[in-house]
């Protein structure tokens, strides 16, 4: 096993092990609940860089039993338009999306927000018990503006897409299963020797047919297209948007106060 450390720090945000016959993924902001910031991007691009040289199946877990609880929301209430039309988050998702290798994304607690859109860029996703999704954007007064409004109906249908996206609500770990949204349900404990035994039966193929047929499959384009970048730099524009983060952000600061 080797680690890769992105900044030199053992306290890298993004951890990368380079292991026999995959590769391992780790967000690390547990304080955050993981958390995606601009410095977590930053570290996604370096771990796709590494895969890209040396393709391999590729495990991605977050760290301190949960995935990762969306964007972050501080850093994002101060974005602007001009921030959101650069789709950091949609354009490190998008390479995640187009590596040769298969992904799989280890889904414990809250994968919300950014941190769902993380897991729908993914091939597979195995979750635990605990496991929940939601994509409460809508709420904020912006749009899923990563992967989630394309690859989310791929997923689990129109239908069941729209109703996350337009209401925002919480799906649990056995509707997730129901519908589809993860192709397997563990215990927290088992979770990352699912994810290792997915990867032997992954490396039992040719990885050569396994890229192949990613490509073939993947007619998808990815985020990050121009009008969904639009759509994203008009809403964070608007004056509501930074109300309703505001109010996002005062509410969260009273709960953790009582």
């Amino acid at each position: 096993m080797t680690t890769l450390d992105q900044r030199n720090s053992a306290e890298s945000m993004v951890r990368v092990q380079r292991n026999a016959d995959h590769w391992l993924i780790t967000l690390n902001r547990p304080r955050q609940l993981n958390a995606i910031n601009l410095e977590m991007t930053d570290g996604l691009h370096g771990a796709c860089a590494a895969i890209e040289r040396d393709p391999r199946p590729v495990l991605i877990l977050g760290e301190a039993g949960n995935f990762a609880a969306g964007a972050d929301i501080p850093e994002l209430a101060r974005r602007d338009a001009v921030d959101a039309f650069r789709a950091a988050n949609a354009t490190v998702f998008r390479r995640i999306l187009q590596l040769k290798s298969p992904t799989i994304a280890l889904v414990d607690g809250y994968a919300f927000g950014g941190g769902a859109e993380l897991a729908y860029a993914c091939d597979f996703r195995i979750g635990t018990t605990r496991c929940t999704f939601a994509n409460p954007e809508a709420r904020l007064g912006i749009i899923a503006g990563a992967g989630a409004c394309q690859r989310l109906p791929e997923i689990v249908g129109e239908g069941y897409a729209k109703e996350m996206l337009f209401t925002g609500r919480v799906v649990d770990a056995q509707e997730a299963w129901r519908i589809g949204l993860v192709t397997r349900l563990v215990e927290p404990a088992e979770l990352l020797t699912a994810g290792q035994e997915l990867v032997a039966q992954l490396n039992e193929s040719d990885r050569y047919a396994l890229a192949a047929t990613k490509a073939v499959l993947g007619t998808y384009q990815g985020p990050g297209g121009d009008a969904e970048a639009l759509a994203q730099a008009f809403l964070f524009g608007a004056e509501q948007r930074g109300a309703r983060m505001r109010k996002f952000l005062d509410e969260r600061d009273t709960d953790e106060q009582r």
